[in-house]
C-alpha cells in the first residue's frame, strides 16, 4: 500500500458499526440519507502492529463519533484474523465502547426463514481462530457475550425497521469459510444447538470484550444451510444481500441514537488480569 495514503493520527470515537453483507452494497451510512447523519471523513486507512487497516469512515451521528468499515474489514490478500486484529486495534486507539455489527447468515434452525432477523444472545465457536487478539493479558470472561443494552437497543429499533420475523435470542455457530457448510457440518452444528451459522462473530466477540467494549449485532438469515429445509439459490441469496441494506442501515443508525457513551451493564468488567504472570 502507498504509505503516502495512511492517516497519521486515530480520530477519537466512542462508538462503531462493522457492516457486513447486508451494507456492502450501499455507502453507508451517506446512502442512507438520515439529517442527523454528517460522513466527518472517508477512506482512513491506518498503520497498525497487524497491517494497514482497512478504509474506515469517521461519521457524526447527532453528538456521536462513530467509525465504520465494510464486510468486517475481509479484502484480497488479508487473513480474516488479521482483518479483525486491525479493526479493534483502531477502535482501542479511537477509544471505541460500543460496537454494533450486522452480518448475513445461514439457517441451521429449521424453523427460520431466510428474511428472518436473529438477534443472537451466545455463540458456538467452531472456527481456528481462538487466538486471535491484540497483545493484552486479560483474562476474557465470555459469560455474557453479547451486550445487554446494545442488544435491547437493535431489538428495538429492528422491530421498527424489519417487515420480517424478528427473534431475540439465538445462538450463533461461528466457522471459518470462505466456503459454506457440508450438510454433516450443519447436522453436527443443529446437534450442538445453534440457530445460525456464519463467519464473523468470531473472533470480534473476544477482540470487543478485549478493549473492554460492549458488542452485539443483528444477523439477516440468507439462507437455509445445507441440508436445512431445501437448497439455496444464488439468485435468492444476492436478492437478499442487495434488497435489504436500507432496513439493516437505518436499524443500526436508530439503536446507536438509543446508545449512550457511558454503559450500565457488566460488559467491561468481564475482562480480569491475568493471574498467570512471568518472574
Amino acid at each position: 500500500m502507498d504509505n503516502t495514503l495512511m492517516s497519521t493520527e486515530i480520530p477519537a470515537a466512542g462508538f462503531a458499526i462493522i457492516g457486513g453483507s447486508s451494507t456492502f452494497s450501499i455507502k453507508f451510512p451517506a446512502a442512507l440519507g438520515e439529517p442527523d447523519v454528517e460522513v466527518v471523513e472517508e477512506g482512513l486507512v491506518f498503520e497498525t502492529p497487524f497491517g494497514a487497516s482497512p478504509p474506515l469512515t469517521l461519521f457524526k451521528l447527532g453528538d456521536k463519533s462513530v467509525l465504520t468499515c465494510k464486510m468486517h474489514g475481509w479484502r484480497s490478500g488479508v487473513t480474516r484474523a488479521a482483518a479483525s486484529r486491525q479493526i479493534f486495534w483502531v477502535f482501542r486507539e479511537a477509544g471505541v465502547g460500543r460496537v454494533l455489527v450486522e452480518g448475513g447468515v445461514g439457517a441451521v434452525n429449521h424453523l427460520l426463514n431466510p428474511r428472518d432477523i436473529v438477534l443472537p444472545t451466545d455463540y458456538i465457536d467452531n472456527s481456528m481462530r481462538k487466538a486471535v487478539n491484540i497483545g493484552s493479558d486479560y483474562l476474557l470472561v465470555m459469560r455474557k457475550a453479547i451486550c445487554p443494552e446494545l442488544h435491547a437497543n437493535l431489538a428495538a429499533a429492528a422491530k421498527k425497521h424489519a417487515p420480517a420475523r424478528i427473534f431475540e435470542r439465538g445462538i450463533y455457530a461461528n466457522t471459518d469459510g470462505r466456503h459454506f457448510e457440508s450438510p454433516a457440518e450443519v447436522a453436527v452444528l443443529k446437534q450442538w444447538g445453534a440457530d445460525v451459522v456464519g463467519q464473523s462473530i468470531c473472533p470480534e466477540v473476544y477482540l470487543a470484550r478485549e478493549i473492554g467494549a460492549c458488542y452485539a449485532g443483528m444477523y439477516l438469515v440468507v439462507n437455509y444451510a445445507e441440508g436445512i429445509v431445501q437448497d439455496w439459490t444464488h439468485e435468492e441469496l444476492a436478492d437478499i444481500f442487495y434488497g435489504e441494506s436500507e432496513m439493516v442501515g437505518k436499524s443500526l443508525l436508530d439503536a446507536l441514537r438509543a446508545t449512550e457513551a457511558t454503559a450500565a451493564c457488566e460488559c467491561a468488567s468481564l475482562r480480569k488480569h491475568t493471574l498467570l504472570k512471568e518472574d
